[in-house]
């Protein structure tokens, strides 16, 4: 990556406005500005937010726009190929976001979620021309995109698209060498192309930050002078060619812990790159129901549960003993299909089940932990 990349100079925190903090059904705007405040005292300038996430553009004019002047800092909006079905769509999305931020430009425009089959969208119905467009117009400074899929559709992505400018990553020290994920593939891969990247869920949606558990009791064992987090930002912040890492944070607590990690960043040693191997490992070791989504349960249950897509649910709250980065898959598996409290315990789809899981428990486990909030 040259020296002069773009983002180079931005503060290596951005403030991702997805998780915001509330108070009973709205926003708590009172804690939002104080944060918003701190943020930009402590030198970072970078703020995330999509056209998707309920309220969250809104609340950046109320906390940030109405009270800044704009060239104080730099705004990420998002284009998702969900929201668009005919080309003009794209227009009336993009004038959409502009009225809720309430600005007339963007300094980061991003295609939102890319993978083969999105893209594959994107390409159908001219967004890789439309965001051209509105930077040949002035409306946006710069775009690139939001990227979950593997490493081979995104060297095939760049390599159409040489012209996109960054590239946001999913990428954390548990998803680094994950087949899934891949972090480590894709980060490489954007780096082959010269592309620099943002990175999105350093935290795991806040499971690598979570001290209740078997991964915080052991790296507090192993550091008890730092925070769990830090050991995530440290090395997400470190990688090279970063424009900012984002961090969807809800409280003063973890806006200041970040501020003091980056701020201090000092990369993770040898030895504490051994920890984090060790703590991976301990991770994976943690036993899971094992359900191999053979779908048998399924076409027996009554109720039309989504049993296999509940159970990976209750599989990461095995594993990091927290619901944190659940609630949106969790709405996905429920939508228009039974609840796991929908469970009548008739016990068809345990009768059918090859791995002979004690399905009707796990249901009735998993009420308390999703329903009743």
């Amino acid at each position: 990556m040259t020296e002069n990349y773009l983002g180079k100079d931005i503060g290596k925190l951005g403030f991702g406005f997805m998780r915001l903090p509330r108070k009973g059904n709205d926003f708590d705007y009172e804690l939002i500005n104080k944060m918003v405040d701190r943020f930009l005292e402590a030198g970072f300038t970078y703020f995330d937010t999509a056209y998707v996430y309920p309220g969250s553009e809104e609340a950046m004019r109320k906390t940030l726009v109405e009270r800044y002047p704009r060239e104080k800092y730099q705004i990420a909006s998002k284009l998702n190929m969900l929201n668009v079905q005919k080309p003009e769509d794209m227009q009336e999305v993009f004038e959409t976001s502009l009225k809720r931020l309430g600005t007339d430009y963007l300094d980061f425009y991003l295609l939102h979620g890319l993978n083969a089959a999105s893209n594959k969208k994107c390409e159908e119905i001219g967004a890789w021309d439309f965001v051209k467009k509105l930077k040949a117009e002035g409306k946006i400074k710069h775009y690139g995109f939001s990227y979950h899929d593997n490493a081979e559709n995104l060297d095939e992505i760049l390599t159409n698209h040489p012209d996109a400018e960054f590239v946001q990553l999913q990428i954390n020290y548990l998803d680094w060498d994950s087949e899934d994920v891949q972090s480590r593939k894709v980060y490489e891969t954007a780096r082959r192309h010269n592309k620099p990247i943002l990175i999105m869920e350093p935290l795991k949606g806040g499971l690598l930050a979570n001290e209740d558990s078997a991964l915080g009791r052991f790296l507090q064992k192993a550091n008890p002078h730092v925070s769990v987090a830090s050991w995530a930002v440290r090395f997400a912040a470190s990688l090279d060619g970063l424009i900012a890492m984002l961090s969807g944070m809800n409280s003063m607590e973890q806006l200041e812990d970040n501020i003091k990690t980056v701020q201090n960043l000092k990369p993770l040693t040898e030895s504490e790159m051994q920890v984090i191997k060790e703590a991976v490992e301990l991770l994976n070791s943690i036993p899971r129901i094992p359900c191999t989504d053979c779908k048998y349960c399924v076409e027996q249950c009554p109720q039309n549960i989504n049993i296999p897509a509940l159970i990976r649910i209750y599989n990461n709250y095995l594993v990091y003993n927290s619901t944190l980065n659940s609630e949106m898959p969790f709405r996905m598996a429920t939508a228009n299909r039974g609840l796991p409290s929908s469970c009548i315990t008739c016990k068809a789809c345990e009768e059918q089940c090859p791995q002979h899981i004690e399905i009707s428990d796990i249901m009735s486990k998993m009420v308390p932990l999703y329903e009743t909030k």
